[in-house]
């Protein structure tokens, strides 16, 4: 295999510019990593773990449409989650890749979740960190199922942390622990929403997937006919999405292992990164690589 490369790829996904970061041997096992909703991006959820596992692995970290470096979401689009798993699709077959391991946080999780449900013979492993889409509850709870529905109360919100780097540090403090979030932490949120355009594709996403009932995604009635190995990760003290629901997932799913993270919230890949690659690595040479 050649060396390590770290470079960047613009993928045509259906007429919207995809932008991927693709590290490691070329030749290698690869990985797919997805980032999850709010302010994020490849560069903030996977910043500290990708280098890591692009040392052993070929490791594709995508911009969603709507986030990063990708394109906006032309109005006319509705960005569900099944509309997310489309776009993969598409991506993984630009891409080449036969087969992965797709790893998804939040709603990530959620979207490399229902992608395994409907192309089992494209996934090789599947790891889901804190994910969306594994019960009938909401992110956050009523709460933010309320939140959402009130007009502009998003987009202020979402103005308001832009302007104000000390507000979104607090704001990250309702995500992650706030003894987890260091400067550079801050500095890769507040980054992702001085973009033009930013917080479009999650304000949209939000009021077609949270509601009072419910969330719109819930995939826990198919947990079991996973084709595959899983992994869930969670963090012991996620506040958004009840540690619970990896739990109850795991003790279902027909091959399946979990990882709770200590002294971590819901952003696991960010806030512990070096317990999440050791783990995620143990993981893979056990029960991807081994098959």
């Amino acid at each position: 295999m050649s060396k390590v490369r770290d470079e960047t790829r613009d993928i045509d996904v259906n007429g919207l510019t995809v932008r991927c970061h693709i590290d490691g041997p070329e030749g290698a096992t690869p990985i797919v990593l997805v980032h999850g909703a709010g302010p994020d991006a490849a560069g903030v959820s996977w910043k500290k773990t990708a280098p890591s596992l692009a040392e052993s692995y070929r490791v594709y970290a995508p911009d969603l449409p709507g986030y990063g470096e990708s394109d906006r979401l032309p109005q006319d689009v509705e960005p569900t989650t099944d509309f997310y798993i489309g776009v993969l699709d598409v991506l993984l077959r630009e891409l080449g890749l036969d087969e992965a391991t797709l790893v998804g946080i939040s709603k990530g999780g959620g979207i490399v979740l229902g992608y395994t449900l409907s192309h089992p013979d494209s996934v090789a492993g599947l790891v889901l960190v804190d994910s969306y889409g594994l019960g009938n509850q909401v992110p956050g709870g009523r709460k933010t199922a309320v939140t959402v529905k009130i007009p502009e109360l998003l987009e202020t919100s979402w103005w308001t942390m832009k302007k104000s780097r000390k507000v979104t540090k607090a704001s990250m403090g309702n995500v992650a622990l706030p003894e987890n979030i260091d400067e550079e932490f801050v500095d890769d949120v507040h980054r992702q929403l001085q973009r033009p355009n930013s917080g479009d594709a999650f304000v949209r996403w939000a009021r077609l997937e949270m509601h009072l009932s419910g969330p719109r995604t819930n995939y826990f009635d198919r947990i079991s006919d996973l084709p595959v190995t899983t992994l869930f990760v969670h963090g012991k003290e996620d506040r958004l999405v009840p540690p619970s629901l990896s739990k109850r997932a795991a003790k279902v799913a027909p091959v399946a292992d979990l990882v709770t993270v200590e002294q971590c919230g819901h952003w696991v890949s960010r806030e512990r990164p070096e317990a999440f690659v050791s783990q995620l690595e143990a993981w893979l040479e056990q029960s991807v690589l081994a098959t």
